[in-house]
């Protein structure tokens, strides 16, 4: 798909429009397009099949996982329409469970819902498409990492891991749980806090695992970003799936194709590159923050009750290593 947008691209040339910040061209999180030197709108959107058996979580899940672009841009929410593909035979229970998911989601966002559409189809598939707001000089993209930015991660990993258990009748219930609720919740407080400071460079964790989302910002960014893998956070349990092998196809795939610009410890088994290439749904931020002001960042998601990881930083050269 990234081709075939890449070949549509010359139709939007960035000089016709030059009140579009981020658009074909750039790749990133989000549309961002400036309509007053003030106010700059944010445009996204994301749908997917269950994640979860219960309607109202995923509707839920759903809802949070396309709101979270507006956060990786720094932005706040205004707006959501529901993207909605039903199975005729869907009982209509499970339909409205679905749908109050979402719009409890987008309330909890402080945006208001204003429709949709719906389409039949032969599974479900729920989303949003969002529009958020935020000044023209406040955009966080993947492309402003700088040498010596600190890497701030604001959710554990591991949804992937555990729902991957789960549909195999593996996983506990704590697990599933611990999973569930890390979905649901919105990234709004992070993106709020980040907001506060001199955070340029973020993106928000899903299909492309940790070390692909960090490795767009590398690459965009022109910089080398080093983790430290035992600092990474992991949802309860989900380092024990991945010792039994319950990794997900994606993340095969995210390996796949990352492997080459990845460099990993001696030390660091397949395991380890599985884990930390495996697709996450409704992930954290990755922020990268300046090193001047990590200490008070990480003092006020503290003082907020909102957890945060320093998992490492970026520094001269190119790709991905992990240590």
């Amino acid at each position: 798909m990234a081709q075939v947008l890449r070949s549509i691209s010359p139709l939007f040339p960035q000089q016709a429009y030059p009140d579009l910040m981020v658009g074909l061209t750039v790749s990133d999180d989000a549309a961002v397009y400036k309509i007053t030197d003030d106010v700059a709108v944010i445009q996204t959107l994301d749908f997917f099949t269950p994640i979860v058996d219960d309607p109202y979580d995923f509707g839920a899940i759903a809802a949070a996982n396309a709101l979270s672009d507006v956060y990786a841009m720094g932005g706040q929410v205004t707006l959501a329409m529901n993207i909605f593909c039903v199975p005729g035979d869907l009982p209509e229970e499970i339909v409205g469970q679905i749908l109050k998911g979402g719009a409890e989601k987008v309330r909890e966002a402080g945006a208001v819902l204003v429709g949709g559409h719906t389409v039949e189809d032969s599974e479900p598939k729920f989303g949003l498409s969002v529009m958020g707001t935020i000044h023209p000089s406040k955009v966080q993209t993947k492309a402003a990492v700088e040498n010596g930015d600190v890497l701030v991660l604001t959710k554990p990993i591991g949804t992937g891991l555990i729902s991957t258990a789960a549909k195999r009748g593996k996983a506990s219930q704590k697990a599933i749980k611990a999973s569930t609720d890390s979905m649901k919740k919105l990234n709004r407080k992070a993106a709020e806090i980040f907001a506060r400071y001199p955070v340029k460079a973020c993106t928000d964790v899903t299909g492309y695992s940790l070390l692909g989302h960090a490795l767009e910002m590398a690459e965009k960014s022109e910089v080398c970003m080093h983790f430290n893998a035992t600092q990474v956070p992991f949802l309860t349990e989900a380092e024990d799936y991945a010792e039994q092998g319950l990794f997900p196809g994606g993340a095969k795939r995210n390996l796949d194709a990352y492997k080459e610009d990845i460099e990993f410890a001696s030390e660091l088994d397949e395991i380890w590159h599985s884990k930390l290439c495996c697709p996450e749904t409704s992930g954290g931020l990755l922020a990268a923050v300046p090193k001047d002001c990590l200490d008070a960042l990480l003092t006020e998601f503290s003082n907020c009750e909102e957890p945060c990881w320093v998992v490492g930083n970026a520094e001269n050269g190119s790709g991905i290593k992990v240590s």
